[in-house]
């Protein structure tokens, strides 16, 4: 396997970039490199940052890596050296300040969509905390239900016994009326009333 020297794969690449955007083919065959060889050069400039331009010849197909790449680049520049730079690689500055532009966007949106998902976030973080509440007066009123129920049934046979035992032994009520009557247990028709006066 041969290796190349640095200088030797930069002006290679110089080739395979703006504003030359040879074919890997096309550059493979004139140095009499291999073309996997050349594509993974491209690859590694590329992972290094660089503006490598895609499978098509246009500027405008390159990678949104490159491109943001480049608007990296360009940041600092003024306007004569970001004229330079993109004679150089083969770009306009209206790409270039159409790419800054996109990027600008793309971050605002994800500002927005970021905000967003904070606030959902929020939102369901309130509602969890409500249910949580809403669960926890459930279970009380669930742990306290055996007493009440025990305290009624109590109370319901205590009633029961008493209303029995006044039964038996008769006992004196007012009708809606005022009228006062004695009520006592009758054998024959179950029970019998008649006006105290």
């Amino acid at each position: 396997m041969a290796r190349y020297s640095e200088e030797r794969k930069a002006s290679v690449l110089k080739k395979l970039l703006p504003p030359n955007n040879r074919s890997v083919a096309d550059v493979a065959r004139e140095e009499g490199i291999s073309e996997p060889t050349l594509y993974n050069w491209r690859k590694q400039a590329k992972e290094k940052g660089m503006p490598v331009p895609g499978s098509g010849k246009q500027t405008d197909d390159w990678s949104a890596e490159a491109k943001f790449a480049a608007v990296i680049e360009t940041a600092p520049l003024s306007e004569s050296e970001l004229s330079e730079y993109c004679r150089s690689k083969g770009l306009y500055p209206e790409q270039i300040k159409r790419w800054r532009a996109a990027c600008v966007q793309g971050a605002e949106a994800l500002g927005e969509q970021q905000r967003r998902q904070h606030q959902a976030s929020r939102q369901e973080k309130k509602r969890i905390k409500q249910l949580e509440r809403e669960l926890k007066r459930k279970e009380k009123a669930l742990a306290e239900a055996p007493g009440i129920c025990q305290d009624r049934c109590r109370l319901f046979d205590h009633a029961a016994r008493h209303f029995s035992s006044l039964l038996r032994s008769g006992f004196n009520a007012t009708d809606p009326t005022g009228t006062q009557f004695r009520v006592w247990p009758d054998h024959r028709a179950g029970l019998a009333a008649f006006a105290c006066s």
